[in-house]
C-alpha cells in the first residue's frame, strides 16, 4: 500500500511540478524583457514562417523605436481603438469582456473580443492565435506577470513595438514608413487613427488602408483620442 500511495503522490506531484516550471519559463521572460527589447515574438515567427512558405527569402519589417520616439498622436489612437481603459485596469477589461460575450451570443459566432493591449501583448509574445480555453488561460496568467512586473509605459512601449500592423509589418517604426514614409515619430493625428484600425485583422485591412469603411471607422477613433489616456 506505501509504495501504491508514493506512486499516486508522484502521479500528481509531476504534472504540477511541470507546469509550475513552465510558468517560471514565461516569468523569466517577462522579467528579462522588462529591461531588454525583445528581437522577436512567438507571433512574428509564425509570420515569418507563413511567408517563407511562398518565398524563402522573405523578412519581416521591424524596427525597434522608444517610447519617446513614438507620436503622441500613434498612442493616443492606439489606445482610443483598443482599449479605452488601459491605464485604469489591472490587465483585464470585465466590462468590455462581458460586451464582447453578448456580442458574440447575439452573433452566433466570434466577432468581438474584447481583450486588453496587456492581453494581446501577452499573446503576441508567447501564444499562437488559437482560441483554446488552454490559451486563453495561459494568455491570462502571462498578463497577470506582464501587469504585476511591468509599468503601462513598458506594456505600451512594447506593445508598439511588436504588434502586426500588416503582412509582415510589425511595430510602429515599420509601419509608419510602410505606409506614409514616415518616422513614427512624424505621424500626424489622421495618420495615427488610420494605423490604429488596422490592428483588428492587420493582414485583411492593410491590403484597402483606405477603404471607405477604414476611413470612417478612423474619423471615429480621432474623435476619441483626445481623451485617450496613455503612460
Amino acid at each position: 500500500m506505501k509504495a501504491v500511495w508514493r506512486l499516486s503522490r508522484w502521479a500528481l506531484a509531476v504534472p504540477v511540478l511541470i507546469v509550475i516550471a513552465w510558468q517560471g519559463w514565461y516569468l523569466g521572460w517577462v522579467v528579462w524583457w522588462k529591461f531588454v527589447n525583445p528581437a522577436t515574438t512567438s507571433f512574428m515567427a509564425l509570420r515569418l514562417d507563413e511567408l517563407r512558405e511562398k518565398d524563402p527569402r522573405a523578412e519581416l519589417k521591424k524596427q525597434w523605436t522608444t517610447y519617446e520616439r513614438i507620436s503622441v498622436n500613434l498612442k493616443r489612437a492606439v489606445v482610443a481603438a483598443e482599449d479605452a481603459k488601459f491605464s485604469e485596469h489591472e490587465g483585464f477589461d470585465w466590462e468590455g469582456i462581458q460586451k464582447a460575450l453578448e456580442k458574440n451570443q447575439k452573433k452566433g459566432r466570434i466577432v468581438a473580443g474584447g481583450s486588453t493591449i496587456s492581453q494581446q501583448l501577452a499573446k503576441n509574445l508567447f501564444l499562437s492565435g488559437s482560441k483554446t480555453p488552454w490559451r486563453k488561460a495561459q494568455e491570462a496568467v502571462i498578463t497577470l506577470m506582464l501587469e504585476t512586473l511591468w509599468d503601462k509605459r513598458r506594456i505600451l512601449e512594447v506593445y508598439l513595438n511588436v504588434v502586426e500592423w500588416g503582412g509582415g509589418v510589425f511595430g510602429a517604426e515599420a509601419a509608419a514608413r510602410h505606409y506614409y514614409g514616415v518616422a513614427a515619430a512624424q505621424l500626424s493625428a489622421e495618420q495615427a487613427a488610420r494605423l490604429a484600425v488596422l490592428l483588428p485583422n492587420p493582414r485583411k485591412f492593410g491590403r484597402l488602408p483606405n477603404s471607405p469603411y477604414l476611413a470612417a471607422r478612423s474619423q471615429v477613433i480621432l474623435g476619441r483620442m483626445n481623451s485617450a489616456d496613455i503612460p
